[in-house]
């Protein structure tokens, strides 16, 4: 990593071989999941989408889900879903990150 925090051009290309790596069955998927974060750089985190009280409300009611149904599958609780479909509180860290699955692949990654 450069000090602007950009992956330098030989942790890109090292990455693109160890990709290659995998695809052609060189190296397993074990050794490939050993690439760190520290090499992948922020360009590697995928960004989570902000979601708002109406999408969240959306992808509860399309699942046929009460507020305390989808707070337990969800592990939190129903208080905190209220919250979050009336704006009160935006959702963040892993939360943001389960709706935003929940939202791409539907409610059924969680059962």
């Amino acid at each position: 990593m450069t000090k602007t925090g950009q992956a330098s051009r030989l942790t890109k290309a090292l990455l693109e071989t160890a990709d290659d790596m995998r695809r052609t069955g060189v190296m397993d998927a074990a050794m490939h999941e050993k690439i760190t974060l520290r090499h992948l750089g922020a360009a590697g985190v995928p960004a989570e989408a902000p979601i708002g009280p109406e999408d969240i409300r959306a992808i509860r009611q399309a699942a046929r889900l009460s507020q305390a149904v989808f707070a337990r599958y969800l592990n939190m609780t129903p208080g905190y879903v209220s919250q979050l479909e009336r704006g009160v509180k935006r959702p963040t860290g892993p939360a943001l990150a389960l709706l935003n699955i929940i939202r791409r692949k539907g409610i059924d990654v969680v059962f």
